[in-house]
C-alpha cells in the first residue's frame, strides 16, 4: 500500500530521518512508536505533503507522493489527524466535517449559485453525510455545538470524523489519545476497531504504550530518525534494542489493556 524508499529529511544540520525503508501493506492498524523526537511526525508529515524529503521517493499504491501537494495527496486517498487540535472552534462540529466535503462535490460558486442545477440536494447529502461520520464517532448529539466547546476527547474525535469525509483509503492518526481520560481512550480505541473492521487501512502514532499495544497488529519503532524495530505488539516489547531506547528495563509501559 505505501512504501518510503531510502527516504531522509533534515533542517538545516539536523537530520530527522535517515535512509527510512518501509512497506506497509493493506488492512489492519500499524503502529509507529519512539521517543520524542524520533521523527515519527515527520515521517506523517512527509508522507501527506506537509514536507517534502531530501531524499528517496514516497509510493502509495505504486503512485509517487513525493512533490505533491496536500491536497493532492488528499485526493490520493490520504487523510490524517495532527499532533495539535486544528479544528475550527468557532464553527460547529457539523460544519468542521462539512468543511472535508468540498473538494469530493467539486461543486463551484458559479454553479451553486444558478438555479436548477442540483446544489440544494446535493448540500443536504453533505450534511447528511456530515451527521452518519458524527454518529460514527459517537458525536451526532453534539452536531450543533461549537467545536471550541467540546471537551478535549471529543475534539479529538471531530478530527476522526472529519478525516474520514474525504473518503480515505489511508488514514494517520497522531496521537490520537492524547489528553483524553481513560474511559475516552476506551472509546475510542472501540472506534478505531470498526474503522479497522470496515476495512479502512490505520497507521498511528501513539505514547501510550497500552493504546498502542491494544490496538495495532504491526508496529515500527523509530529512534533517532532511523527504524531499530518491526514486528507484533509481543515481539516489540521484547526487543531489547526497543527496551533500551524506550520502554524501560521492566517493560511496564508496554501492558496491552483491550478496547
Amino acid at each position: 500500500m505505501l512504501t518510503l524508499s531510502s527516504v531522509s529529511k533534515g533542517f538545516g544540520g539536523l537530520q530527522v530521518l535517515q535512509d527510512i525503508n518501509l512497506t506497509i501493506p493493506e488492512r489492519g492498524i500499524f503502529g509507529l512508536i519512539g521517543p520524542n523526537g524520533a521523527g515519527k511526525t515527520t515521517l506523517f508529515n512527509l508522507v501527506t505533503g506537509l514536507l517534502t524529503p531530501n531524499a528517496g521517493a514516497i509510493e502509495f499504491f505504486g503512485q509517487r507522493l513525493d512533490g505533491q501537494p496536500p491536497y493532492q495527496i488528499a485526493r490520493c486517498g490520504i487523510a490524517r489527524t495532527f499532533q495539535n487540535i486544528r479544528l475550527f472552534k468557532e464553527m460547529t462540529a457539523l460544519e468542521n466535517v462539512l468543511v472535508a466535503t468540498v473538494d469530493q462535490t467539486r461543486y463551484g460558486v458559479v454553479r451553486a449559485l444558478l438555479p436548477g442545477l442540483g446544489y440544494r440536494d446535493v448540500a443536504q447529502s453533505e450534511r447528511d453525510s456530515a451527521r452518519e461520520l458524527l454518529a460514527r464517532v459517537g458525536l451526532v448529539e453534539k452536531a450543533g455545538r461549537q467545536a471550541g466547546t467540546l471537551s478535549y476527547g471529543e475534539q479529538r474525535r471531530v478530527e476522526v470524523a472529519r478525516a474520514l469525509a474525504t473518503r480515505p483509503k489511508l488514514l494517520l492518526l497522531d496521537e490520537p489519545a492524547a489528553g483524553m481520560n481513560a474511559a475516552e481512550k476506551r472509546e475510542l480505541m472501540s472506534e478505531i476497531v470498526k474503522l479497522d473492521e470496515s476495512g479502512l487501512n490505520i497507521m498511528i502514532i501513539e505514547h501510550d504504550m497500552g493504546f498502542i499495544m491494544g490496538l495495532c497488529r504491526e508496529i515500527v519503532v523509530l529512534n533517532f530518525g532511523q527504524i531499530i524495530a518491526r514486528g507484533s505488539p509481543a515481539e516489540v516489547r521484547a526487543n531489547a534494542r526497543v527496551i533500551e531506547a524506550y520502554l524501560g528495563s521492566d517493560g511496564d509501559a508496554a501492558s496491552s489493556p483491550k478496547p
